[in-house]
């Protein structure tokens, strides 16, 4: 009878002790690397102690591939023309824009190439024009990020195929490695701003934001769930969990307020108010 009531109490107390849960994010570096998906996880743990965040800090094309391996729960990415693939294969399932900045072109104080305020197309001729005199070096990342897809995009619009040039070097890595290549190089590059700021005001780099704010540079970055149907495993619960946290209207206060006492400014915009308009470049950037 007493061994009988020891079990018992054993089953009980192990019912009712809290178990920890991993919830499995991948993630685009820049998200990552300012902080601003640390902090959301640290508001969201405050409410949910008993979770927590493991985040794989990877260009867009490595999140969206790991999802599609089952490897994680859900992702947070930018880069529309890679999400729809996983989305009409359905890997991915319950999207929503999250926020959204602008990616910039920075390069050198000296601007070799002259590119200083004008229009991402012109400024990318411009480039590979004084590329080819010698005068000028960009850095890609190459890495099949999302930042990496709107680059190959604006060469795109601007017919022409910079590989293979020796003034176009392709760093294989994320944007806080390929800005420090660029800086080293004294050279251009594509960013998002975040990613910039972050390293600016650290002090680790000096170039300059040469080209922004153009509508062919906003950055829109949106929130996933894998979808459990297809991968087993999936924490489906725990990832809506926080999706509805960074989608609700706290979550994105604090994703509009970061970044405000240390960089001066916002370093992602809250797509709350705006998801009508951000919807509707998100569907045209998906078929660039």
């Amino acid at each position: 009878m007493a061994l009988v009531l020891i079990i018992a109490s054993v089953v009980l107390y192990n019912s009712l002790t809290p178990h920890e849960i991993t919830l499995r994010i991948s993630t685009t570096t820049s998200l990552y690397a300012t902080g601003l998906l640390e902090y959301l996880a640290e508001k969201f743990e405050e409410k949910h102690p008993d979770v927590i965040i493991q985040f794989i800090p990877v260009g867009s094309g490595e999140a969206l591939r790991r999802a599609a391996k089952g490897d994680v729960d859900m992702v947070f990415v930018h880069a529309p023309l890679l999400e729809i693939k996983y989305i009409n294969d359905s890997t991915l399932i319950n999207g929503n824009i999250v926020a959204y900045n602008y990616f910039i072109i920075v390069g050198p104080h000296e601007d070799p190439a002259g590119i200083k305020g004008l229009d991402p197309i012109e400024a990318f001729k411009k480039i590979y024009k004084a590329g080819e005199e010698g005068s000028a070096v960009f850095v890609s990342r190459g890495d099949n990020s999302g930042t990496h897809v709107r680059e190959l995009y604006i060469w795109k619009l601007a017919n022409l195929s910079p590989h293979g040039n020796e003034w176009y070097v392709e760093s294989g890595s994320g944007m806080s490695e390929t800005l420090l290549i660029a800086n080293e190089l004294r050279a251009y590059t594509l960013s998002d701003i975040g990613t910039y700021l972050k390293l600016r005001t650290d002090g680790r780099i000096d170039l300059e934001p040469l080209v922004s704010k153009d509508d062919l540079l906003i950055n829109i970055y949106s929130v996933y769930i894998v979808n459990p149907c297809k991968f087993r495993g999936v924490n489906y619960e725990v990832a809506k969990m926080f999706k509805d946290f960074v989608t609700s209207d706290e979550g994105q206060k604090l994703i509009g307020s970061y970044g405000v006492s240390t960089y001066g400014q916002s370093l992602f915009l809250p797509a709350k108010d705006k998801y009508g308009e951000l919807e509707m470049i998100w569907v045209e950037l998906s078929k660039s």
